[in-house]
């Protein structure tokens, strides 16, 4: 009698495992927008799970073998990567181009170190979208099929897992939804299952479908209700503990160990170049600028954090306004005033700072090095500062896309109070500084009135002069001893740098959020001309003072430029060259010792950068090798399954049983080879089965074989079992000598004899056949059943 063939999958499960699947893989594509600042990637990421998914159910539904998935798994990933991932390198943005296809092939290996060596955000027209849409279509391959072709779901967790923590490796240090990501993986794992058990067909003896029809729903409903309590539960338990079970601080991700994070604290303060600009570039062009509206500024760097040396650029770290981050588009979509377009043309100027104007919404480099200025340019839209690392040069240029704050009078911002920004604390100000600012605003009644009070006192009582050759002595420098200097001198003699510092400070003394700028301006001649040109000569530096609803202020505290001591202004120098060599006074021999130190910390940089740089190669080979192995997983977990399936046939604990598990093992591999044999069929017959497949006619011979020690009158010897299986092992490696290699490692990789009924309908009838013998064999049974044909015996 023949058994029944098993029915296929319902459509009902079919959605059920799919929908599953779809939202496991959803968790994951979640995880990638900290990576791209939004969701540029996921068209690439979605397209990529459709057309995996797509894949798996097509070839679950036709029964294709691993070699054919892999095969149009590959195909999808040239056909579609273009309009996905690389839309840019397409022809209309879908048709693939030998650019594209270049790119698609060296991105398997390469997109995952470009990932990783590009600081987030990273930007989709860089190539980014291959990594996306690369692991998304081979993950969700991977789950699907697990989901359709196996009867127990469960294990296509593992593949959906293994991707949702690649994305956490692959992500930032700051994750997108934490908590609402797992929650909703765990929730939907739970519900998979337990409706997976719920309406999956029952072997019991008395199943759900076996009962009266009403008992049968009541049996339905109590275990959905019973599974939706459940799920209910650890939802809100999840949920509920998330906030104290966090951690505080922001997780390590491969990117932190490959890249250092940026630090703006790596270079000099942009205010120690002042006197070095007015000193050797008063004549030269450092760079023009095209479009810049009349009274509007170029800024180099913003500076707020004094630390007695030096004033310099803050970075206020993720999430802050003044963090920096790598150049985007929109950068300051809140900004208000005059939209303008600037051009700027770099000349001698050769500096990481980026001239800039305005709140910045877009930077876009031209010229050869173009993309590498992209890439190394950092942003901090609180302070308006552009840092790049790898430094401007002569013939860079780029466009700033920005806007021009309004112009604010002191009678629109007369009764405005001083902004609530927070800054750094400075440290090492002069004490003096204190009974100072208190002094100069004792008559000041409006914050207004503060702020013009700290500047007149500064403009009007001081004396200007860079200490040039033919000027008043006038040291460089802005620490905290020449400030004191500056402030309890008989006369106050200095220039931008000095004044400047001066202001922000005395503002700090009193609570007032003042930051100092540097950078050019034309003069009040010059203001509004199509091109400004930057030299040594119109550098300056300024202090802003925050107001509520107004932003940030300029104020000028510097004297004007003739303004000079009157018993001073006359006097030649005695000797020039000192003046021009600025030598500083004892006080300040400490600052000229750190030169001498990073000479030592360069060798041990060096060794770090050669340990990172291993690291770093070694890491992305084993991101590569893992890469690799995921891709071989399914080869790997087949080949290693039906090894051990051999492994506990032979090692049966009855030599019958090995009998018959090397007959399981021959049908097994007859089967993988295209043989078709009937569920529940003695051995008999699936040996007439197997000669008329695949013509062996040995099989038959070996078959009754099996029967006469499975059914003979005592246990067979060991001898008797190695002779067995060398015979099939024989037959096997006739089976594939008779058929070229892509047939016979398809054979090898099949899953025909793991996953279809017959290798379960075979086992089974081997263990009973078996069980029959033993039970003939034991003292007391009915001798002449021993003698009966196994063939006559109905399964």
């Amino acid at each position: 009698m023949t058994a029944p063939a098993v029915p296929p999958i319902s459509v009902r499960r079919w959605g059920l495992n799919l929908g599953a699947v779809v939202l496991l893989l959803g968790v994951s594509v979640a995880g990638f927008w900290p990576s791209f600042a939004g969701g540029s990637y996921l068209l690439a990421a979605i397209g990529g799970v459709l057309l995996g998914i797509a894949i798996a159910a097509v070839a679950a539904w036709r029964r294709w073998g691993i070699l054919i998935i892999a095969g149009m798994t590959v195909l999808a990933y040239f056909v579609f990567g273009g309009v996905l991932a690389l839309p840019h390198t397409a022809i209309a943005g879908f048709i693939p181009t030998l650019d594209t296809l270049q790119q698609l092939a060296v991105g398997v290996v390469t997109s995952w170190k470009q990932m990783l060596t590009t600081v987030a955000p990273v930007a989709a027209p860089d190539g980014h979208l291959i990594v996306p849409f690369l692991l998304l279509l081979v993950s969700a391959v991977l789950t699907a099929s697990l989901a359709l072709r196996l009867t127990q779901p469960a294990w296509a967790l593992i593949p959906a897992g293994a991707l949702l923590a690649i994305v956490i490796a692959l992500g930032t240090p700051e994750p997108a939804v934490p908590i609402i990501q797992g929650t909703v993986f765990a929730l939907v794992s739970m519900a998979w299952l337990a409706l997976h058990q719920i309406w999956a067909p029952q072997n019991a003896a008395v199943s759900v479908s076996e009962v009266d029809p009403s008992r049968a729903n009541h049996m339905r409903m109590r275990r959905l209700i019973s599974g939706v309590a459940v799920l209910a539960v650890a939802g809100t338990a999840g949920v509920a503990t998330s906030a104290f079970t966090a951690p505080s601080e922001a997780r390590h991700v491969l990117r932190d160990v490959i890249i250092p994070p940026f630090n703006v604290q790596d270079y000099p303060s942009a205010l120690q170049s002042y006197r070095g600009h007015v000193r050797d570039n008063a004549d030269e062009a450092l760079f023009t600028v095209q479009g810049l509206p009349e009274k509007a500024r170029v800024r180099l760097a913003t500076m707020d954090e004094f630390d007695g040396q030096v004033i310099n650029v803050v970075d206020g770290g993720p999430g802050s306004s003044s963090a920096f981050t790598p150049i985007r588009s929109n950068m300051s979509p809140d900004a208000e005033g005059i939209p303008v377009t600037l051009q700027i043309e770099i000349g001698d100027y050769a500096d990481v700072w980026v001239p800039n104007a305005g709140e910045v919404n877009e930077f876009t480099f031209e010229g050869e090095d173009a993309e590498t200025l992209r890439r190394s340019t950092y942003f901090s839209t609180g302070t308006g500062t552009a840092v790049a690392t790898t430094g401007l040069s002569a013939g860079d240029s780029y466009t700033v896309q920005t806007v021009i704050p309004a112009e604010v009078t002191d009678e629109q911002i007369d009764d405005a109070a001083f902004g609530t920004v927070r800054l750094p604390k400075n440290e090492n100000v002069p004490e003096e500084l204190t009974s100072l600012a208190a002094e100069t605003v004792s008559e000041a009644e409006t914050p207004i009135e503060q702020a013009r009070a700290l500047e007149t006192f500064l403009s009007e009582d001081g004396f200007f002069s860079h200490g040039l050759e033919g000027e008043v002595i006038s040291r460089a420098g802005h620490t905290s001893e020449r400030i004191s200097t500056l402030i309890g001198g008989d006369q106050m003699i200095g220039d931008d740098e000095q004044y400047a510092v001066a202001m922000a400070l005395l503002a700090g003394e009193l609570g007032i959020p003042a930051r100092v700028v540097m950078g050019f301006y034309p003069a009040e001649e010059q203001q509004g001309a199509a091109e400004f040109t930057a030299t040594g000569d119109n550098i300056h530096a300024w202090v802003e003072v925050n107001f509520e609803g107004f932003g940030w202020v300029p104020f000028d505290p510097t004297p004007p430029e003739d303004q000079v001591p009157n018993d001073q202004n006359t006097k030649p120098r005695a000797d020039p060259k000192p003046q021009v060599l600025q030598p500083p006074p004892p006080p300040q021999e400490p600052v000229d010792l750190p030169p001498t130190l990073p000479d030592d910390r360069e060798s041990e940089d060096e060794s770090l950068n050669i340990a990172g740089i291993i690291g770093a190669i070694l890491l992305i080979g084993g991101i590569s090798l893992g890469i690799l192995a995921l891709l071989l997983s399914p080869f790997i977990i087949i080949g290693a399954w039906k090894a051990s399936r051999r492994r506990s046939r032979r090692a049966a604990a009855l030599t019958a049983d090995r009998i018959a598990g090397g007959w399981d093992e021959l049908t097994d591999r007859a089967v993988d080879y295209g043989a078709r044999l009937t569920p529940g069929a003695t051995r008999g017959e699936e040996a007439v089965l197997v000669s008329d497949s695949l013509s062996v006619p040995t099989v038959t011979t070996l078959a009754g074989r099996a029967d006469a020690e499975v059914f003979g009158p005592s246990e067979p010897t060991q001898e008797d079992v190695d002779a067995f299986w060398n015979e099939v092992d024989e037959i096997v490696v006739g089976l594939g000598s008779d058929v070229g290699f892509f047939k016979r490692m398809k054979a090898r990789l099949s899953l025909r004899s793991l996953l279809g009924g017959s290798a379960l309908s075979n086992g089974f009838q081997s263990l009973k056949q078996s069980a029959t013998a033993r039970v003939r064999r034991e003292p007391g049974t009915i001798k002449s059943n021993t003698s009966a044909a196994p063939e006559s015996e109905t399964p």
